[in-house]
């Protein structure tokens, strides 16, 4: 693929090494020397001085010829008119826009809602955007994700289906250490796949012949009932979360309130098994901004939202925040926010999700103890991923540092798999098949060695970044 990227800042950057390791042609513009000049010293790519909405500019470096054009500059209103100057003259490239105005991602989103049928391959989409990304949206909804999962680490679910990659550290002398992994299956009757493991900071597939070590943690493919017995194997315990404080009601909390409070009816239909509950004990938002914490009061009515300092012991203690199960960190600060949740939990909140700017920092997070970092940054970079990938692939996630991915994509006539029996075209350090629905079937189910895969069937698979173009050229071409 050829693509082109506006915009050289992190998201930029991150996107183009993922894209060239997977041998790419890819294009960096951007209108600011010194970052173009940082980014010609570390990308093997063409990288460009120069005004990416300048339609001549773009021409000159081969637009025509692009499959996709990514515009993640500073500007939402440049990105949107980048994109939208390339689809008058070609619109059968796929145009991908990073927003952070709130405004312009509901108002799109809205009149597409609206007139959905006048939209449905009908007329170009609004601005010419294929796809629009606003960073809150994503990161909005990977801490929901962790809080309906019960934070119990980094988990990843797939649509329609029961199973989940959970990320659990193995404890000393539990089950799982000192074992081989083809001799798990001999000390428990759950069935589970080891997706991938991080030994000593390396992340990598295993093989059968893996030696599990305390304090190494795994990428289990498990099924969600299943989860408490895989978490007591690695000598953890999954709890139950009964009370909730979200620190922060800016942006991204306010959408986080938004998605974990007007479903609940009462209570948490996930969390909490039978359990009636008056709302506002169990749900509460602090903010030390007084104008933030006045309008959250007003919007959720059913949450006990307080103006206060969320570091002052006392205040917490008197509040009895000390005793809830889980801390959201939420707010603009992503380094305060991995102290806070830090701190929390050492004063005894029982678990902590904590957003934070990127990988990097999620694993300095998890080394402080925090459940579940969510790096803001990366959820962008995979939101867009997957995007890119093409209409057979539906979603992709990166493991840790990028090391890896998962990715869940239909396999196609051209796929040179289909048909075969998955021991037939087997690569082991470079692809694990994971899971696989059968065309018009619903659920996933975990595969072996005899599992065949056939033109129309959806599969979940974890590979290096490296190989990620051969593999789903293996699957989905």
């Amino acid at each position: 693929m050829r693509i082109v990227i506006v915009g050289a800042g992190f998201t930029g950057i991150q996107l183009a090494k993922l894209l060239i390791n997977e041998k790419n042609t890819v294009v960096l513009i951007d209108n600011d020397e010194d970052t173009i000049r940082h980014a010609s010293n570390m990308l093997d790519c063409t990288a460009i001085c120069a005004d990416g909405n300048n339609l001549d500019t773009l021409e000159d470096l081969g637009i025509a010829k692009a499959d996709a054009l990514v515009c993640v500059t500073s500007s939402d209103e440049v990105n949107m008119i980048t994109c939208s100057l390339v689809d008058a003259v070609y619109p059968d490239i796929l145009k991908i826009a990073r927003v952070r105005n709130y405004a312009y991602y509901v108002n799109t989103a809205s009149a597409k809602k609206k007139h959905s049928n006048d939209f449905n391959g009908k007329k170009r989409p609004l601005y010419g955007i294929d796809y629009m990304i606003h960073p809150d949206i994503e990161a909005a909804d990977a801490i929901v994700q962790a809080v309906e999962n019960g934070a119990v680490g980094n988990v990843l679910s797939f649509d329609n289906s029961d199973f989940e990659i959970a990320r659990v550290t193995v404890s000393a002398g539990s089950v799982f250490d000192g074992l081989a992994l083809k001799d798990l299956r001999s000390k428990t009757d759950v069935k589970f796949l080891i997706a991938y493991i991080n030994q000593n900071g390396t992340t990598s597939l295993p093989s059968g012949d893996t030696i599990i070590h305390a304090d190494n943690i795994l990428g289990v493919l498990v099924s969600k009932k299943d989860i408490p017995d895989v978490l007591a194997l690695c000598g953890s315990k999954q709890k139950e979360i009964r009370r909730v404080v979200l620190i922060g009601a800016g942006r991204i909390g306010t959408i986080v309130a938004e998605k974990l409070i007007k479903p609940m009816k009462g209570k948490f239909p996930r969390l909490i098994s039978g359990l009636s509950v008056r709302r506002n004990q169990d749900f509460v938002i602090i903010d030390s901004n007084p104008d933030l914490a006045k309008v959250a009061s007003e919007k959720f009515p059913d949450a006990r939202v307080m103006c206060a300092d969320p570091t002052d012991k006392g205040f917490l203690q008197e509040e009895d925040i000390l005793s809830f199960d889980l801390a959201i960190c939420a707010t603009h600060n992503h380094e305060m926010n991995m102290i806070l949740a830090a701190y929390l939990e050492s004063l005894g909140v029982g678990q902590s999700i904590s957003l934070v700017g990127s990988s990097a920092f999620g694993e300095i997070a998890q080394k402080l103890g925090i459940d579940v970092p969510v790096p803001l940054r990366d959820t962008v970079v995979d939101s867009i991923m997957s995007h890119l990938r093409g209409k057979s692939v539906k979603e992709i996630h990166t493991v840790t540092d990028g090391q890896l991915e998962i990715v869940e994509c239909e396999v196609t006539s051209e796929s040179k798999a289909a048909g075969k029996a998955l021991r037939e075209i087997s690569n082991p350090g470079m692809y694990l098949l994971l899971l696989a629905r059968k065309s018009g079937l619903e659920d996933y189910q975990i595969v072996d060695g005899n599992t065949k895969v056939y033109s129309g069937d959806h599969v979940v698979l974890i590979c290096t970044s490296e190989k990620n173009a051969a593999v789903l050229e293996l699957f989905s071409r």
